[in-house]
Order: structure tokens, then sequence, then C-alpha cells
């Protein structure tokens, strides 16, 4: 059996909430305020997301500049590295606007990696 302790995030009271569990299957939730947090522990819990932030290659006639990109959505922290190597791959030519969608369906995670800005510098 499996304990953590997960510090709630969904609201500014950041309750503590302990999991106790095997896997996917929880056997208690404590010290969450409300509902929600006690969504968030056992997502959590059971397989951790994040929004995951990066930077591309932005190739363009006057040489190269970086641009910022995220997910759409979170996504699995034990694929966050693997998800890095494919962002490192990739290449974009100008221009580029808010929100293109720069990779698709990332390892099959179901989240698009997309641009955070416009390429108006190029």
């Amino acid at each position: 059996m499996q304990s953590k302790d997960i510090t709630c995030i969904i609201c500014p009271r950041g309750c503590t909430v302990s999991v106790s569990g095997e896997g996917e299957k929880i056997s208690s939730i404590r010290g969450q305020q409300c509902r929600r947090g006690e969504e968030y522990a056992r997502e959590e819990f059971i397989c951790p997301s994040r929004i995951l932030t990066s930077t591309v290659i932005v190739e363009k006639k006057e040489g190269i500049r970086m641009m910022p990109v995220r997910s759409d959505k979170p996504v699995p922290k034990a694929l966050m590295k693997e998800c890095m190597g494919e962002i490192r791959k990739l290449r974009v030519k100008a221009p580029v606007h808010r929100y293109d969608v720069l990779l698709p369906d990332i390892l099959g995670t179901g989240a698009d990696i997309v641009a955070t800005g416009d390429t108006d510098w190029m």
C-alpha cells in the first residue's frame, strides 16, 4: 500500500490531502475541504499530469529565433521527458500565430503543442 500527501492547487486553501492506495485503487482520501480537492488528489495519485511549456526553433530569413510553446491540455508527468525530446526535434517556419498547432497529439496523449504568441518579430 502506498501513501502520498498531496497539496491541492485547485483553490487558494492549499489543503494537504492524504491519499492511500495501490495503483488505480484508492483506499482512503483525507484532508480535503471540498469535492474538487478530492477529485484533484485522486487524479494526482493515479496519474499526475501537467501543462508542458517549452520553446521551439523558428526559422526565418535572417537566422533562427526561439518561440515559446505549451501543451493545450495536461500531459502525464511520466511522459514529460519523451515529450520534450519530440519538441526538441521541431523546427517551424514563420509566420506562426498564437494557438497554431505545431505538434498535434504529442505521443498519443491527446495534447497538442501550440504556439503561445505570434511571430510579429520576424
